[in-house]
């Protein structure tokens, strides 16, 4: 497509008069993008829940764990005299002293696993898209990444990170303020005692930050979930391209239907010459109905039709001898509730074995 046409010696620039993307993706461009990995999501939501998470475990354990390893020290200072320096003791050492690891550090892990999955698939659901591994040359192209250093989103991003750092140094700081009088005590303090205070206000100052970080986090899904759904919005002429392309041409489809409108209608007249009898309006509406007593409960609507259809029916039943009855009530209740193939209702079984009892008795008066 041309971007320029020259006309009367001046270029004009077509872009200008392109159209502008106003409609709501598609499901099929959803879709579309979605397996090419483009995705709404945050990055910042995982580390946020992950600092949360794991610190609030750390807080709810760090008595516990502290237990552990206060009797491992112990442990470990009991059984340094039995100690002779080979090779099996020293592995017996080390054995329990990952044990006790694994016991305090196994849950905290576990917990951080399952949070930073959650926070994936809370956003973008389950999704494996192998094509974002594979190599490509616009990757560790200069010019692009040169792009991208000084593009719109970078400048977001660098700006979220800025504001990032300035919360966590104030927070950091506003932590360290309140408890700069007990800190110089510290010295003053058993080991376990002064252990457990700086732990635990390590922890209150993680989960300050942590929630600090999620609330972050969320504008900026928010952010990336509209930044998201402006890119791909489509312009009124891509939503007919597309629809033309997944249901097909709106013309193409309409002749495709004449065309089944057609062969129903050519099996309809086909069937008329079978029937038993074809009740008429007289002149608007004509039913054929056809009851075969051996292999159907009730009669049969086999044809029907208003207008020119109804006049076909008729001509074709004077054609193959098919009786016509004149009963416009039950003619129009027929056409109104009963379509091709289908049986009559119960309320219409006495109205037609009339009609047909009628019928009948003329073939027999004529054998």
């Amino acid at each position: 497509m041309r971007d320029w046409i020259e006309l009367d010696h001046f270029k004009i620039n077509l872009q200008l008069f392109a159209e502008e993307k106003t409609e709501s993706a598609t499901p099929h461009k959803r879709e579309e993008v979605r397996k090419k990995g483009q995705v709404p999501r945050s990055g910042e939501v995982g580390p946020a829940l992950i600092i949360l998470t794991g610190f609030y475990v750390l807080k709810t354990a760090i008595g516990y764990g502290l237990e552990r390893i206060h009797a491992l020290i112990i442990y470990f200072l009991a059984n340094a005299t039995s100690w002779n320096g080979s090779e099996d003791t020293a592995f017996s050492f080390f054995l329990t002293a990952a044990k006790e690891a694994a016991i305090i550090l196994l849950p905290v892990f576990g917990a951080l696993l399952l949070v930073g999955y959650a926070a994936q698939a809370v956003q973008v659901g389950l999704m494996f898209n192998m094509s974002l591994i594979q190599p490509q040359l616009s990757r560790i192209n200069p010019f692009e990444g040169f792009k991208r250093l000084f593009s719109k989103r970078a400048i977001v991003e660098f700006l979220k990170s800025v504001l990032k750092i300035g919360i966590v140094g104030w927070l950091a700081f506003a932590q360290v303020r309140q408890r700069l009088p007990w800190l110089t005590n510290l010295a003053s303090l058993q080991i376990f005692d002064s252990s457990l205070l700086v732990g635990t206000s390590i922890v209150a100052l993680a989960q300050g930050l942590g929630l600090t970080l999620l609330v972050l986090a969320l504008a900026d899904y928010y952010y990336q979930r509209w930044e998201f759904e402006k890119n791909i919005r489509m312009t009124k002429h891509e939503v007919k391209e597309e629809f033309k392309q997944t249901e097909g041409d709106p013309l193409i489809r309409s002749r495709i239907r004449q065309k089944q409108r057609e062969l129903a209608t050519r099996r309809m007249m086909q069937a008329v010459p079978t029937a038993d009898v074809v009740i008429t309006n007289p002149t608007h509406i004509a039913v054929a109905l056809l009851y075969q007593a051996d292999k159907m409960a009730a009669p049969e609507v086999v044809a029907k039709g208003a207008g020119v259809v109804a006049e076909k029916i008729r001509d074709l039943a004077k054609t193959h001898g098919v009786p016509l009855v004149e009963n416009p009530p039950l003619a129009r209740a027929l056409f109104r509730s009963v379509d091709i193939g289908q049986q009559i209702p119960a309320e219409l079984y006495a109205a037609v074995a009339e009609v047909l009892a009628f019928i009948y008795r003329l073939r027999n008066r004529a054998l």
